[in-house]
């Protein structure tokens, strides 16, 4: 069922407050989990492979994501894990540090540091982004899934499908490797079974059962398991659709317990005295903090519910489970949007699905690999395609037209902007683009000016701030000798003290051109009062 169609009944106190999982709603998170377990593993897979990690490394991450970061969270719905936004970064860490274990190191350190950041209460920083740049990081990913799934879908896995920026390490860029898919690469296996899990997916999502045991079944389930039947009947009826394992998934299959047990490392503490490694934790620390208030900030947005996260508190969970996934040899988690818009689609009503979805993970690769890795990344491509399609429908760009063109603008431009560099770099553009729009907002007059011989008015439209100062000086300039002013602040509620200078300044010089000043609106609760200036010249109405 789709989330934004049903609301759970409101869960109780401790979990309202965010300390525990609500497990009265576990018929809502249970197939919720394993929906976005499905889709975090391909994505925990590719992700280590496009940074040049371990490929369980990226596993870790996800269970850790999920468990840890799941418990620690107060958000009901973002889900936690590797981040494509981080892969450039990670392999150039890695490639510039002595081995995977320092690498680990810094992973623990930037944990560190971001449970620093939460007690220096840096959260707050996420609530100054533009809602056009929020729901156009949204828009853009699920163009991104799109485009980077399609190749999976028809057949082509040369690239990781945690791999999200534009320009490829192979040379080529998302639509010249889209182009290369359909032309060079198009495996007719790859295409049946995706294009009957894309049609089953949809159809399920409009004909769903609303009662009875079926309506707690995944679509994507089913479309997993009815893959790995239909591959399996490949094999039997037609030897050349059946795909092989390079279109497979490939989880690392452990030699035995000690085996399994030997594919988590400790970090190499010896390295704690080397610059390099605070660097990248440094670096780390910052990025994936900044990455995560945004995706928080756009799940809050998703929540058909309407439940605001406490941000300083995710980034002392972001902090925990970055410092234990370092700990045991994993990769640096964030909030990752693609798994949270799968938990939000799902129907998911609370972070059981989450802790579960990383139960999921680890139960899955201890006790059956062998299982996974006969699931066609063509099945999973198709489970992702449909995300990004309720990520970026389009309805949402027709809202934001509506919106008008200071809204459109920054939306569009973020989509762009991500889609042709990578997440970050995107979502950098698009601040800028609508931190202009908003200056740009506040610089149409604030102030107004009117003269009836010798009765003027000078009225605040709005909010003054330090960008009106010139506005306002200019408007006081115009008030001739002799006049009766009335300074109308009664619109405003906030006047800064730059502007109050200003109406200070003039106050005092106003006998001397025998000009007799008024003031309507109590700017005292605004900001600041007109400071020093004469009684008698002051008479608020």
């Amino acid at each position: 069922m789709n989330a934004h169609a049903a609301i759970a009944a409101p869960p109780p106190a401790a979990a309202k407050a965010g300390l525990m999982p609500s497990f009265a709603t576990w018929k809502q998170d249970l197939p919720a989990s394993i929906v976005v377990a499905l889709v975090a593993l391909p994505l925990c897979l590719g992700v280590a492979l496009a940074s040049g990690a371990p490929l369980f490394s990226g596993l870790i991450a996800g269970i850790v994501g999920g468990i840890v970061i799941g418990a620690l969270s107060k958000s009901p719905l973002s889900v936690s894990g590797p981040a494509a936004g981080l892969t450039v970064i990670v392999f150039d860490a890695i490639q510039s540090l002595p081995s995977f274990q320092a690498f680990t190191l810094a992973v623990v350190l930037a944990g560190a540091m971001q449970m620093i950041f939460s007690f220096s209460r840096s959260g707050v920083l996420a609530e100054f982004v533009p809602s056009s740049v929020i729901t156009g990081m949204l828009a853009a990913i699920g163009l991104i899934l799109i485009l980077k799934q399609v190749p999976h879908a028809v057949g082509y896995d040369g690239d990781p499908s945690g791999e999200f920026a534009f320009t490829q390490t192979d040379g080529m860029n998302t639509l010249s490797t889209l182009w290369f898919s359909f032309t060079d690469k198009l495996t007719m296996g790859a295409v049946v079974i995706s294009v009957v899990s894309i049609a089953f997916l949809f159809w399920w999502d409009a004909n769903r059962p609303k009662e009875g045991a079926l309506k707690l079944l995944p679509g994507p389930l089913v479309v997993v398991a009815g893959a790995v039947g239909m591959n399996a009947l490949f094999g039997v009826i037609a030897p050349a659709l059946q795909l092989q394992r390079e279109h497979l998934v490939s989880v690392p299959i452990a030699d035995g317990f000690s085996g399994f047990v030997g594919l988590f490392s400790l970090p190499d503490f010896g390295q704690v005295g080397n610059a390099t490694v605070w660097t990248v934790a440094i670096t780390l620390a910052i990025v994936a903090s900044l990455e995560s208030l945004l995706s928080v900030t756009a799940v809050d947005d998703l929540d058909p519910q309407r439940r605001t996260t406490d941000k300083n508190h995710e980034l002392f969970a972001q902090g925990g489970g970055n410092l234990i996934s370092g700990l045991i040899g994993g990769l640096p988690v964030t909030s990752v949007i693609v798994r949270s818009s799968a938990n939000v689609d799902s129907g998911a009503s609370s972070k059981l699905s989450t802790i579960m979805h990383g139960s999921w993970l680890l139960l899955s690769v201890v006790l059956m690999p062998a299982i996974l890795n006969l699931i066609p990344l063509a099945a999973l491509a198709a489970v992702l395609i449909q995300t990004g399609y309720k990520l970026t429908k389009p309805a949402l760009f027709v809202k934001r037209w509506k919106q008008g063109y200071t809204q459109f603008v920054p939306f569009v431009a973020t989509i762009a902007a991500i889609l042709f560099t990578d997440l970050l770099k995107g979502i950098a553009i698009g601040l800028v683009i609508g931190f202009v729009f908003v200056v740009a907002r506040n610089f149409r007059p604030a102030v107004s000016f009117v003269c009836d011989g010798n009765s003027c008015m000078i009225r605040a439209r709005r909010n003054l701030y330090f960008i009106h100062k010139y506005e306002l000086q200019k408007a006081l300039n115009r008030v001739p000798n002799g006049a009766d002013l009335l300074v109308d602040l009664s619109s405003t509620s906030y006047v800064d003290l730059d502007n109050i200078d200003v109406l200070n300044a003039f106050v005092r010089g106003a006998p001397f051109r025998d000009i007799r000043v008024s003031v309507r609106g109590d700017i005292a609760e605004k900001s600041a009062p007109l400071v020093n200036a004469p009684r008698r010249e002051l008479v608020h109405l």
